[in-house]
């Protein structure tokens, strides 16, 4: 299962950073609002989570999911993502 999750305020923001431009599109990341609680439910059953935002990926890394050496910033906010194999 894949879950695409950003913090709402991001959602269609554009994040250029010198030649890296990542787009947080509607088409991908737009579902419904969530509390972090429920999101974090979802990481935990997940495969495959892409996240953007600095309330989300903390609540990540709060959780365990994600180590904070492994969280890129883009435009100084933060993307991380998990793999489970």
């Amino acid at each position: 299962m894949l879950l695409a999750t950003c913090d709402a305020e991001l959602l269609g923001r554009v994040l250029r950073d010198g030649k890296i431009v990542f787009e947080i599109r509607e088409q991908f990341y737009k579902g419904p609002k969530m509390t972090a609680e429920e999101v974090i439910e979802l990481m935990e059953q997940s495969t495959i989570v892409n996240m953007v935002g600095h309330k989300i990926v903390r609540k990540a890394i709060e959780r365990g999911l994600v180590h904070p050496d492994a969280v890129l910033e883009i435009s100084g906010v933060p993307h991380a993502q998990i793999v489970k194999m």
